[in-house]
């Protein structure tokens, strides 16, 4: 089990900047896959950003180049910088861990953090 914790969420206007943070607990963080999801009123949720256990990225094409997920497994924390910030940014944002263990996923979630991007 991992319990996942988001913060950093809030309004900001166009162009600005926030940082999010999930904190993780329950187990050994360094061996998730993590990821930053957001849902949209109305949209489905879709993948930010992913990180692997071994530090490869991978980004969504709407926010490659703004946004930066990073991990400090010291910490036990993921963190999804975001920078130029849209108002189509704007969405709940949650944090993601998943595994494999054979031949079974085991995915968990945060709670969420909202972001509003406005003027």
């Amino acid at each position: 089990q991992v319990q996942l914790v988001e913060s950093g969420g809030g309004l900001v206007q166009p162009g600005g900047s926030l940082r999010l943070s999930c904190a993780a607990s329950g187990s050994i963080f360094s061996i998730y896959d993590m990821g930053w999801y957001r849902q949209a009123p109305g949209k489905q949720r879709e993948l930010v950003a992913a990180i692997t256990s071994g530090g490869s990225t991978n980004y969504a094409g709407s926010v490659k180049g703004r946004f930066t997920i990073s991990r400090d497994n010291a910490k036990n924390t993921v963190y999804l910088q975001m920078n130029s910030l849209k108002p189509e940014d704007t969405a709940d944002y949650y944090c993601n861990a998943a595994r494999w263990v054979g031949a079974t996923r085991y995915v968990y979630w945060g709670q969420g953090t909202q972001v509003t991007v406005s003027s």
